[in-house]
């Protein structure tokens, strides 16, 4: 709901302050049936995919455990859609939809932080960015809502002017607009802090620990080449951080888990390799450990929320 009343309201107050109907924008679903949002609000489309025709734009808004209602026609739609010309996009989960509709290979697009390690697994042959938003030709990929904002702020810069764009902004008190290839704010599991936050060792550090998930590293080896002792490694990391790298290499694995765990189908001992585990069992006790609950448990708890807040055939739709 964030994703869309944001690609909405900016373009809404370019029109009021132009006075002139600049841009136009519809609702578009596999069903005219009403769509439930996360925040269990309901939406009522003004056409279905199969009917829509004479868009400039078509975005898809979805969680990332979206299937399409009608699996044949409504990937076909899109393709054929995209023959037609028209740019094609996603916000935040959306982007696993278009993708499974085969129109994201050989392109880079922006995924969200949080879905990065599902998405990598689902997708391993489209490259996942770290931009908050990519424009790649006829493909615009934003990774969350406030993202989605600075998008349509450029869409009104490029139509209407920059004094126009900038009036926009004022009114909704936006302070600054990110450029495109603006990276995502990250935070630092534990620390109340983002990654950009921290000093360059910590940083070089944590992207170290990013980079190898599937073939952990040892912490005396990333001391190593960070060109600092294993002691003065230690104090620097948990002064910063609030924790031991040791612990935070784990908890930063263990969430990479997590999201396989509740955006995909993944077994949990394809799961537990992922992130650098021999076997499933010493995750499952370190997964408990950390988050609460079993990985097998929050699955399922998850998903009966989530056939609970839609209904059963909500949860299969995109918009």
């Amino acid at each position: 709901m964030a994703c869309l009343t944001s690609a909405i309201e900016p373009l809404r107050a370019a029109n009021e302050i132009t006075g002139r109907r600049q841009f136009d924008w519809r609702l578009v679903a596999e069903t005219r049936a009403p769509v439930r949002s996360s925040a269990d609000l309901g939406f009522d489309p003004h056409e279905t995919l199969q009917d829509t025709e004479g868009l400039d734009h078509l975005y898809i808004l979805a969680p990332p455990t979206a299937e399409f209602a009608d699996p044949r026609r409504s990937p076909a739609r899109l393709r054929w859609l995209d023959r037609t010309g028209l740019t094609l996009g996603a916000f935040s989960g959306g982007i696993f939809p278009l993708a499974r509709a085969g129109l994201m290979e050989g392109r880079p697009c922006s995924v969200h932080w949080c879905y990065e390690a599902a998405f990598k697994a689902e997708f391993p042959n489209v490259t996942a960015s770290e931009a908050v938003i990519l424009r790649d030709g006829r493909r615009n990929t934003v990774s969350g809502a406030g993202a989605v904002f600075d998008l349509m702020l450029r869409l009104v810069e490029e139509r209407l002017g920059r004094d126009c764009m900038t009036e926009v902004a004022c009114w909704f008190q936006h302070p600054f607009v990110r450029d495109e290839d603006a990276s995502q704010k990250v935070p630092v599991s534990l620390a109340g802090a983002t990654a950009d936050a921290l000093p360059a060792q910590i940083r070089d550090a944590i992207r170290l620990f990013e980079t190898h998930i599937e073939d952990p590293l040892r912490i005396p080896d990333v001391a190593a080449a960070l060109r600092l002792s294993g002691r003065h490694f230690e104090r620097l990391f948990k002064r910063e951080t609030g924790q031991s790298p040791l612990r935070y290499y784990q908890h930063l694995r263990l969430s990479k888990a997590r999201q396989r765990v509740l955006y995909s189908n993944d077994s949990l001992r394809d799961i537990a390799a992922s992130v650098g585990y021999v076997t499933s069992s010493p995750m499952i006790r370190h997964y408990t450990e950390i988050f609460g609950v079993s990985p097998k448990d929050e699955r399922r708890l998850t998903r009966a929320l989530r056939l609970a807040r839609a209904g059963a055939p909500e949860s299969k739709s995109v918009e």
